[in-house]
């Protein structure tokens, strides 16, 4: 008969509140802080069987304290163990006071995670109403690893600071980026050592990406009900630990020496790596959620409550809670979570998810508030990448353009006109001419640059850009909601078929549809941001919510075809057009001023004859028709942009004052004609819904 080993005798010591986490010493020994303000007791439970990982073979009571800090030292653990907290206090949910023993509870500055990521109905905070659940969860809750010493050699990696007039976004998830890449080792695909294959560096460098934006990396929950389906929670936005790299994105058993090892690739091959970041929630979920961290630990110094119902939460992200960060707990672990990463992992900035979030009290939204002044003041973070997501679902919570100075913003406002504009809707021209150079009336009130509008048309959160050119309606019935989630407002058009169709004359306007809004992305002024596989003419099959998809619908397609190569092709060549033309990349906004002393102003407007456009063009115009001509300064060339959004033909005539020669950069109709010469004067025919751009020869 097997017995259990005898466990290990453990020196206890006194240790210290500083550092919070679990950190080894130099005489090799571990220190343990973990904060609880309104705990009456505090527990560590150390799993040290490797044979048995979820049996706890010892249970220390933490009788030191400092503050809210409780700590102990010990020396004697082995190697490979893992550790947790039990929490001991009221029970007293009218109150917010959830304390409960019989919850493991994980170190919220745990750096790596074992054990299960995924929901049990043992880790529920209440069974039946708001009695206490009183069923341990250990056996079945996520546990850190214990720390070991260690050493990773950088190599002199450093951030690269790539100035954002001429960042390239690419947004992915890490798992659906290479999973079906063949020209990957099979053992590292769709992992962190998959991205960091020279193959993958050097698909996205040959493409003109400078930076990746990764969708969350941070160790994430899968939750009971998609459980239920035989689904997971795939974008990984049901964050468990704010420290911890995804485990299961790694091909080998060390997640934070892979993510360092993938970023250091990255970086030396020049391009940039940001993270999708989600600190308005967490996986706890409601009050009736998961008790796996700061419920269980100090539950009102981590949520948005109501003041008048401790234990209801103010939910402002449609995710059963909300961080509030405006708590100098909750403050705190951002604050050294996001450092961590930079520090730590060498990231060079961040996505925040639903940003406004971030920025609330009781009194509401502040772009004042307490995150984003401790971010400004920071040394560290306030030299990384930093862009909102401004909005959230709370009262209030569309915020663009009300960001901070130093802050970029996801435009929405700029995704929405471009689709209805080249949906052919009537009197969009005007709005159209201000987000595609720059968004000014947005962003200049507070001093900041074109650059604070990160230029965009899809992402991860909707259709792909060739399902928004297949699709009218969401099908969504795979993630086994009937069809009810995911936005129904999309703003998309099928061109006549709804989904796949062999009609040649709808693929070929769809496939100009793409490259009118690729163009239109990567031309304008601000930040493109383009989502990873649309260069690669990717298909959800018109799922626009594939949060749960942990499958081909989500994963990136490799597969060749001429259509994939087509517009990958396109995109290559507008990024490196956009490159090679510091007009396309301005620091400042357009003044409309005479540039250099000639009659010329910075950038001006023209109808299809060729004459300046008036105020009431604008405003009398059906589907847009118009030409953009940024004037270059001495050292760079005057661009021409044609834009025909009507579903028909339109003759277009070049400014009829200028006397140079053009030379044809894109046509989104048929890109082979790049390189055509034309004079001044001359008449150009663009078919319907199509754009051409034109440089100076």
């Amino acid at each position: 008969m097997l017995t259990a080993p005898t466990p290990p005798q453990l020196a206890v010591m006194e240790g210290s509140p500083f550092p919070l986490g679990a950190h080894v010493m130099e005489d090799g020994s571990v220190n343990f802080a973990v904060v609880s303000q309104f705990a009456q007791a505090i527990n560590l439970c150390l799993f040290t069987d490797t044979h048995a990982p979820s049996r706890e073979t010892h249970r220390v009571r933490l009788t030191n304290r400092t503050g809210d800090v409780w700590h102990v030292c010990i020396s004697g653990i082995p190697e490979g163990s893992t550790y947790g907290y039990r929490a001991d206090g009221t029970w007293d949910p009218n109150a917010g006071l959830f304390f409960n023993p019989l919850k493991l509870l994980l170190d919220p500055y745990a750096t790596r995670i074992d054990g299960p990521s995924a929901f049990h109905i043992t880790m529920g905070a209440t069974r039946k109403g708001d009695k206490m659940e009183k069923t341990d969860s250990a056996p079945h809750a996520p546990r850190a690893f214990v720390p070991e010493p260690e050493y990773y050699d950088w190599e002199g990696d450093a951030p690269l600071k790539i100035p954002m007039e001429n960042t390239v976004i690419s947004e992915f998830h890490v798992k659906g980026f290479s999973k079906l890449n063949t020209a990957l080792p099979e053992e590292i695909r769709g992992t962190y050592a998959g991205l960091a294959h020279p193959a993958s560096i050097e698909y996205l460098k040959g493409i003109g990406i400078t930076t990746v934006q990764l969708l969350p990396v941070h160790q994430h929950l899968d939750d009971g009900f998609l459980l239920d389906r035989d689904l997971v929670n795939y974008w990984g936005y049901n964050t468990l630990g704010f420290f911890a790299p995804e485990a299961r994105y790694a091909a080998t058993s060390h997640a934070v020496n892979e993510f360092r090892d993938m970023v250091k690739a990255l970086h030396r091959a020049g391009i940039e790596v940001i993270l999708d970041v989600v600190y308005n929630h967490t996986c706890e979920a409601g009050t009736h959620g998961p008790t796996c961290m700061f419920r269980g630990l100090d539950n009102i110094a981590y949520y948005h409550t109501d003041p008048d119902k401790p234990g209801h939460y103010r939910d402002y992200t449609g995710c059963g809670n909300s961080v509030d960060v405006s708590h100098p707990r909750a403050l705190r672990l951002v604050m050294d979570s996001l450092r961590y990463w930079v520090e730590e992992m060498h990231v060079d900035g961040f996505r925040f998810d639903l940003a406004v979030e971030l920025g609330r009290s009781a009194e509401g939204y502040d772009r004042r508030a307490a995150f984003f002044q401790a971010v400004h003041q920071d040394p560290v973070l306030s030299q990384t990448k930093l862009i909102a997501e401004p909005w959230d679902l709370g009262p209030g919570g569309y915020q663009i353009g009300n960001f901070p100075t130093d802050w970029a913003e996801l435009n929405g406002k700029f995704r929405d006109i471009t689709r209805r504009f080249w949906r052919g809707d009537p009197g969009v021209s005007g709005e159209f001419a201000k987000r595609i150079t720059g968004s000014e009336d947005m962003f200049a009130h507070n001093r900041r640059r074109p650059t604070a509008s990160i230029n965009f048309i899809t992402s991860h959160d909707g259709f792909t850009l060739r399902d928004l050119v297949s699709y009218n309606q969401k099908h969504n019935l795979d993630n086994g909601e009937k069809n009810n989630d995911g936005d129904s407002h999309n703003i998309s058009y099928n061109h006549g078929a709804e989904g796949e169709t062999s009609d040649k004359k709808i693929l070929a306007l769809r496939q100009r549809q793409i490259r009118n809004f690729l163009a239109t992305t990567i031309c304008a002024q601000g930040v493109p941001f383009i989502l990873g596989g649309d260069e690669r003419y990717r298909t959800q099959r018109g799922n626009n919510n594939a949060y749960c998809q942990d499958s081909d619908i989500a994963w990136i397609s490799w597969e060749d075809s001429k259509e994939a190569r087509t517009v990958q092709e396109f995109t290559k060549r507008l990024l490196k057009f956009r490159a090679d033309n510091p007009a396309l990349r301005r620091t400042s906004f357009f003044t409309g001023q005479k540039v250099n002393g000639t009659e010329l102003p910075d950038v001006c407007w023209f109808r299809p004859d060729g004459e300046k456009k008036r105020a009431n063009d604008w405003e009398v115009e059906k589907p847009g028709t118009f030409t953009m001509m940024i004037y270059g300064a001495s050292t760079e060339k005057t661009i021409v942009f044609f834009f025909n959004a009507r579903h028909k033909p339109e003759v277009f005539r070049f400014p009829a004052n200028l006397t140079c020669s053009w030379e044809l950069v894109a046509d989104t109709d048929d890109p082979s004609l790049e390189g055509t010469g034309a004079e001044c004067g001359t008449e150009i025919t663009l078919v319907d819904r199509s754009m051409q751009i034109w440089l100076e020869a």
